[in-house]
């Protein structure tokens, strides 16, 4: 970039004011005081220009405060005689006595100018007409010290041009070795730190003090003390590079000596600027290795101040330090498994196990914590088990049970902690759900979510209370609430990045339940542009969501396409009671697919857990309800009686076991042709108060579709509607003629409307009768009535005017 240079220099207000001095035939003895680049030598020309042009003598000297004492003397004497004019311009720092001497006597005849940056007017003003439009990135960068604003006068956009950094190579290259170390722990942060300054520089308060004034002497820093922005970058760039790992290494040592935070210190030593530059994996640390026990220290406060809010640096900080020790290994590997890197945690952790007993068992939990979210529960349990810690205590019962089997000793007292609390109530709640009162255990997994939401990100689990909180309440008929503590596991990213998905997908399955299916399908979208594969818990809901929106739209191409990964799915992850969910999901599913074979053994597994349980209503209720609509869409009719016998069983257990039994005997019925309409209506209306929206509107539709009675149908299709939230009457009144919507090419009502965008959604005439609760015929009729409206002749014609109808 070509340096451009300014005609017209921009002066302050003091300076013209001697200059009208000057040019009125007074000669100025004065002298002008200011840090290196604030201008003094464009003043000093500016006055001895005005003394020429004034006919007055003047003795102008630039840098005087690099002058020896002699000469420095004898302008005093000079000044002292009143022989001529005399200006002199200097830096603050050094000051000699000789420097004082002259000074004092210059400022008896006329205080001295100091000079001030510019402004951000004065900054527009100086810079040429193309760069105008970035002065307000200029004085920002620059702090308006005039020889750095004219360094940007080529700029071109609100960035720092490598040429511009390379102009400062000059500014530094002179100075004192220790004035390039302050500069050095200035770009650190630690520019005010006078304690770590001493430290670094190894003098005493005086001597620091002198090193300080030198630098502030450079013009590089900004009043407060801190380095001008493109200093910083500049002295980043051009120190030498074992310079600044020198002074970042020894700043870091004394602030671990004085119990300071030292991350911002030693991020830098890494080779990145940020947490974004690389993995947590042992080759992300690059060639950086912490050197000698206290750098490794240093690493490791380093680690623990970066681990609530950024795993993954925390690992590549531990991943730095020479020769770690099992200690060491550990907490690498919970900064892993927290990151979501559960290979290299699992690696770590296995490492220590197998090497070291003092360790082994915190390797433990932590290696367990990962096969959680592997989807190996059996195992995780395992190695809770042989974990001393109490939160693994109470982790091993949430798994224990979570596999089918009840602890065989109550629960210890947990320590007076927020995370053993937490734990604790987690297996306190868990455990409620299978031998006691549903209602207990939502509120005891609500208090064990509200116990560790202060610990946000900063806590490693195998599963978060929200999410548990969550399954329990969709399981119960409480959908409110599970939505209601999911979102606040969200705010407070309880749990951290190794949970957040969890509870992504658990709010995406509660909009499905509603009949939100735009909603679920956006969560979906959103987590597979990250670009991150789902670990094996995760999958497994992910897969079920696709499955469950793919059948509640009657998408049987997207079902066929998923039904493979489905299956993949649940051989990956080993039935356990937390995955229910997505199993009733994949019954239905395998039911529509005619392939229930492949799904048998899992579900075999499923009732046997149960059983091993004592058949809990609350976790065998839903199964039991998937498995009836899967029964129907086989035409099993047995398998359906014993489904519903099943529900009817447990019906007296609580509001939503009764709900649901109730709503698969009016199923039953329907489909044998018994309608009662006010029987079916109060089931749906059941249905859609404990959040199964979708299966309400669908049954008051299906019930619709089978009754003769023209009055119940109607009474039946505006209750489906209305479940369905969409507005009742749509559904063609006996004696309301349809309303119509005017086109170019014709005519439709709504009805039509609805029948038309479903059908060029490439939906078969079933699949738009299933989703509008109408039989097929009547979407064939539809049809027809639409193109003999429209005047089509062919099929073709149709969907392509159909297309310029309705979008």
């Amino acid at each position: 970039m070509s340096r451009i240079m300014i005609a017209h220099p921009v002066l302050p207000e003091q300076v013209s004011r001697v200059l009208d001095a000057v040019a009125d035939g007074a000669a100025p003895r004065f002298g002008i005081v200011a840090p290196g680049g604030y201008g003094k030598t464009t003043v000093l020309r500016e006055v001895a220009r005005a003394c020429e042009d004034a006919g007055t003598t003047a003795t102008t000297v630039d840098d005087a405060h690099l002058l020896p004492d002699a000469e420095l003397l004898a302008l005093r004497a000079r000044v002292e005689r009143g022989d001529g004019a005399v200006v002199v311009a200097y830096r603050p720092w050094p000051r000699s006595r000789a420097l004082s001497a002259l000074a004092e006597s210059l400022g008896r005849a006329r205080p001295a100018l100091a000079l001030e940056p510019f402004t951000r007017e004065q900054v527009r003003a100086v810079l040429p007409a193309p760069a105008r439009a970035h002065a307000e990135f200029v004085h920002r960068q620059t702090g308006g010290v005039p020889r750095f604003v004219l360094r940007f006068a080529g700029i071109t956009a609100a960035e720092v041009p490598p040429d511009v950094v390379a102009s400062f190579r000059a500014d530094l290259d002179w100075l004192d070795v220790d004035v390039q170390k302050f500069l050095l722990a200035a770009e650190a942060g630690a520019a005010l730190r006078l304690d770590l300054l001493g430290g670094l520089l190894g003098g005493d308060v005086d001597a620091v003090g002198d090193v300080i004034e030198a630098g502030r002497a450079t013009g590089l820093l900004a009043p407060d003390g801190a380095l001008l922005p493109v200093a910083r970058l500049a002295v980043a760039e051009l120190s030498r590079t074992d310079r600044r790992i020198a002074v970042r290494q020894r700043l870091a040592e004394l602030q671990l000596r004085s119990g300071g935070p030292v991350l911002e210190l030693v991020r830098p030593l890494l080779g990145a600027a940020g947490p974004e530059a690389a993995g947590p994996g042992p080759e992300a640390a690059g060639a950086t290795v912490a050197a000698g026990p206290e750098m490794a220290a240093a690493f490791q406060a380093a680690a623990a101040e970066a681990l609530p809010a950024d795993p993954a640096l925390a690992a590549r900080l531990l991943a730095a330090v020479g020769t770690p020790s099992a200690e060491v290994a550990v907490r690498r590997a919970v900064a892993c498994a927290m990151a979501g890197d559960l290979d290299a945690a699992l690696r770590l952790a296995d490492g220590v196990i197998s090497s070291d007993p003092a360790h082994r068992g915190r390797a433990a939990e932590v290696a367990a914590i990962a096969l959680a979210h592997r989807g190996q529960l059996a195992r995780a349990t395992e190695l809770h088990r042989w974990s001393p810690s109490s939160t693994s205590t109470a982790f091993a019962v949430i798994g224990e049970v979570g596999t089918g089997r009840l602890p065989a000793e109550p629960l210890p007292v947990a320590p007076p902690t927020m995370l053993d609390g937490g734990a604790s109530l987690m297996a306190q709640g868990v455990l409620e759900s299978v031998t006691g009162s549903a209602t207990t255990a939502l509120s005891t997994l609500v208090r064990a979510a509200g116990l560790l939401e202060p610990a946000g990100s900063a806590v490693l689990l195998p599963d978060s209370p929200a999410a548990l909180a969550a399954l329990v309440a969709l399981h119960g008929g409480e959908p409110a609430v599970a939505e209601s503590v999911l979102d606040r596991a969200v705010a407070t990213s309880l749990g951290g990045a190794l949970m957040a998905v969890r509870h992504r997908l658990l709010r995406a399955w509660v909009a499905m339940l509603r009949g939100n299916l735009a909603r679920a399908r956006e969560t979906l979208v959103a987590l597979r542009r990250t670009g991150r594969p789902l670990e094996p818990r995760d999958w497994v809901f992910a897969i079920a969501l696709e499955v469950g929106i793919a059948r509640r739209n009657s998408d049987l191409a997207t079902l066929r396409r998923t039904w493979e990964q489905a299956c993949e799915a649940v051989l990956r992850h080993p039935v356990d009671l937390f995955t229910f969910l997505p199993l009733g999901e994949f019954a239905a599913a395998a039911a529509r697919m005619r392939d229930q074979h492949r799904l048998a053994p899992h579900l075999a597994e499923a009732r046997e857990l149960l059983h091993a349980l004592g058949d809990p209503p609350l976790w065998g209720v839903p199964l039991h309800w998937s498995a009836l609509h899967a029964a129907v869409t086989a035409e099993e009719t047995r398998a359906a009686e014993e489904h519903a016998a099943s529900l009817a069983a447990v019906a007296d257990r609580g509001r939503y076991a009764g709900v649901m039994s109730t709503a698969a005997e009016n199923w039953l019925d329907v489909l044998a042709g018994r309608v009662d309409p006010d029987r079916v209506e109060e089931a749906a209306r059941g249905l859609h108060a404990v959040g199964q929206w979708w299966d309400a509107a669908r049954l008051a539709g299906q019930a619709a579709i089978r009754t003769s009675d023209r009055q119940a149908m109607v009474r039946l299709l505006d209750c489906a509607r209305l479940l369905q939230g969409r507005p009742a009457g749509g559904a063609g009144r006996a004696k309301a003629p349809e309303p119509v919507v005017e086109h170019d090419g014709g005519k439709l009502s709504d009805r039509e409307r609805e029948v038309a965008e479903l059908v060029v959604r490439g939906l078969t005439y079933k699949q738009v009768g299933d989703r509008l609760f109408i039989s097929a015929k009547t979407v064939e009729h539809h049809v027809a009535r639409i193109r003999q409206r429209l005047g089509c002749g062919s099929r073709a014609e149709l969907l392509d005017q159909l297309r310029q109808i309705v979008g």
